[in-house]
């Protein structure tokens, strides 16, 4: 039983560090071409579409797919980041309380 945790616990974190670079990759590839252009936005924007659609698209209408293909891998990352932490943390709580 131990040794299956600790294998589960490791696949995680080698999970977490393959989401990483994945999309770090993404992520970088679009975000050159935000930076390029200057195209700026704050983190409010990332997370309030509302707040996105009202102040940041109609002022950079050719970045549009460029800046929401940014933010949907932002969001997918920190998602996915989360639910390894999670998952990290609940199975490092089990080995724990068995050893």
């Amino acid at each position: 039983m131990y040794i299956l945790l600790v294998s589960i616990v490791i696949g995680l974190f080698i999970a977490i560090l393959f989401v990483n670079l994945y999309f770090r990759a993404k992520v970088f590839k679009v975000y050159g071409v935000l930076v390029r252009n200057r195209v700026e936005f704050g983190a409010a924007h990332i997370f309030n579409r509302q707040k996105l659609e009202e102040e940041i698209l109609p002022k950079y209408p050719q970045f549009r797919n460029e800046i929401e293909s940014f933010i949907r891998h932002m969001r997918y990352s920190i998602r996915m980041a989360s639910v390894l932490l999670f998952l990290i943390t609940a199975f490092g709580a089990v080995l724990m309380y068995f050893r």
